[in-house]
Parts: C-alpha cells; structure tokens; sequence
C-alpha cells in the first residue's frame, strides 16, 4: 500500500465506486426485467449512490481493515462498498421523517417522487406518492446493502466475524433514529440525551462500526484491536456528529447542499440546541420558543437564533467539545497496536471527519 494516506484513500474511494457501479447496474437489469415502470427506482438509487457522497463509511471500514494488518482483495472492497447502501437506506428515511426538501444540493427522495407524480399528472395524491416511494426505495437499499455483503465472496470466517458486527451496527442505528424523533417530543433539552442521541445516530455506525468491521476482514483480528479501534473511534464519531450539528445551523447552503439553518426550521434537539437552553436569558428563551422549529422560518429568523446561540457560548464551547474529541481520537491512533499504514490514514481520516465544511 502506498505509504501516502491521501493517495491510498483516493485509490480505495474508487475501487469502492467501481464495485458499486457494478452491482447497481446488475440490480437495476434485474428490478427492470420485472417492469418498466420500475426505471424511475433504479435511476433515483443509481444517481443517488453514484453522483456524490464522500464514501467516508468504507473508507473508515478500509483503516480498520489496515491498521489490523488485511491485504485488500476484491471480496474485501465489495464488503465494505455495501456500508454505502446502508447510509443510503438511512439517509433517504431521515430527510422523510425530517421533512427534508434537498440532500446533497438536490431534491431529497420523496420530493423527487413527489416532482415525478405531478410532471406525469399521475392520479392520486403527490405527497403521499412521494413517501411511499421514500419508505421502499430505503428499504431496497437495506436489502441491497445485505446482498453486497452476502455475495461479495468474504471466507467463510470472515463472514462469521463480520455478520454479528453488522447485525449490531444497523440495530444501533434504527436505535438512534428513534431516540432521534423521540427526543422532539420532550419537554425539556437534555445534553446527555442528546450526545447519546449522536453517538448512537451517527457515531458508532459512521466509525466506530465500519472500523471494526474492517478489522473483522482481516487474518486474526484480537479483542485488543477491536477495544484499540473503539478508543479512536467513539470519540471521533461523537466529533462528527457535532460537526454536522454546527453545519445544520451554521453550514454554507452551496456547500452543505441543504438550506441556511434548516435543523432550525425542523426543530433538532440537538447537543448545541441543549447547551444553548442550557445558557439563554429568559428574554431569549422567549425569542427561541417564538422562531425554532418554525417550517417558514426566514433568513432572518435563522440570523437571529444564530445570534442566541453564538452569544451564549454553545456554539464555542462545541468547538471546544470537538477538539478534544478529535485529539483522544488522535491519541489513539498512535496506539502500537495498528500497522504503520493503518496509523497514518486513521489520522488523515480524523481531519476529514472533523475538519469538513459539508
């Protein structure tokens, strides 16, 4: 392997994009084969999975599969590609439960549904077209994300080793996601929650998990690797999530791809939206009662709850949270444990997780 992180990262993105190219066309063939009318499904998926995202889930399962001293092979990389389906599956659900417009600077799954059903003058109700395609176009990629690993060609004993691990990656995220719409209907903000909420909602299934299913491909992984990896991993994957709470409310819309605050308009409780209750004055308690969570909140309804948060010191004092994390993350990395290769892109991919603007 190339001893340059960034240029082994960049070749494994690819060796990931051709294994997924591969298996949507093969699966779009087959959904086509049943219908014609099943075309707009296989092209929302294909162009979904393959016109953008940053592969960070296999990208991640790759260090693990590094640091614990794998040699890649076809059958490896078809494994960890399928980490892709899931957050496919996990990304259109989400942008349905939130009521999200766009993903990645383009209409989410059910508004593109919905677009399609009142450009073809479709019989029926639009919107409710739009969700019941979200709902089985995620399911699909769920099921799909099981035939990538299931067909990929893993031994017999890493299969073993990587289905448990799998298995309880995607029973933590469901776990997460519901303690994720849970958490709106509380009465009051809790930090606590909702840092549990981001470790068990993206965290541990953005990191943590795809690491030691990485780890898991390899020759004879130990119980210390596993415990090694989980040192880096927790922290970083709580670093990330609270990177992505700032993005929701501070982001670049031609960056992020999603508008100015829209975690305000949909209301996120949030670990920044907890401190911020944490700190307010009555006075502004009063104002975010009045704007957050509002649909049509306007520029300078967003503007002004920003102002709320950046004057209480929650948006510094989650700067300050994600530093430290990133630096327990970074720390240990360095553990003796991990080949030199697997140190080396466990540090490159700490930056990029935490240091990203989308």
């Amino acid at each position: 392997m190339s001893s340059e992180p960034k240029a082994t990262l960049k070749s494994v993105r690819s060796a990931i994009e051709e294994e997924l190219s591969i298996f949507l066309n093969r699966e779009s063939a087959y959904l086509n084969s049943i219908s014609s009318d099943l075309s707009p499904v296989s092209d929302a998926l294909t162009s979904f999975l393959l016109d953008s995202g940053k592969r960070l889930r296999p990208l991640f399962a790759y260090a693990g599969f590094a640091a614990a001293g794998g040699a890649i092979e076809k059958s490896t990389t078809r494994a960890m590609a399928a980490l892709e389906l899931l957050q496919a599956c996990a990304l259109i659900h989400d942008d349905l439960m939130d009521g999200s417009d766009t993903r990645r600077g383009k209409p989410s799954i059910h508004r593109h549904f919905e677009s399609i059903h009142v450009q073809d003058q479709l019989d029926g109700f639009a919107p409710q077209y739009g969700l019941s395609a979200a709902v089985l176009l995620g399911d699909l990629a769920l099921v799909w994300s099981d035939q990538m690993i299931n067909s990929a060609g893993l031994s017999t004993e890493q299969y073993a080793r990587v289905i448990p691990l799998y298995n309880e990656m995607r029973v933590e995220l469901m776990a997460g996601q519901f303690l994720d719409i849970h958490e709106q209907t509380q009465k009051d903000t809790s930090t606590d929650r909702s840092m549990k909420i981001a470790r068990y909602k993206s965290g541990k299934y953005t990191i943590e998990r795809p690491l030691h299913l990485g780890a898991a491909m390899s020759a004879e992984p130990s119980n210390e690797i596993f415990a090694a990896l989980s040192a880096y991993g927790l922290p970083l994957g709580e670093a990330f999530q609270l990177r992505d709470d700032l993005l929701g409310v501070f982001g670049d819309p031609s960056v992020t791809g999603k508008p100015a605050g829209d975690d305000l308009r949909e209301g996120k409780r949030t670990v920044l939206i907890a401190l911020t209750h944490e700190r307010q004055s009555p006075a502004q308690a009063e104002t975010c009662k009045k704007y957050f969570g509002r649909s049509d909140l306007d520029a300078q309804g967003v503007a002004t709850l920003q102002e709320i948060i950046e004057s209480t010191g929650a948006r510094a004092e989650l700067e300050s949270t994600i530093e430290k994390l990133t630096d327990a993350a970074l720390h240990a990395a360095e553990s003796s444990l991990f080949t030199n290769d697997g140190r080396a892109l466990l540090v490159e991919l700490a930056n990029i997780a935490t240091k990203r603007s989308a």
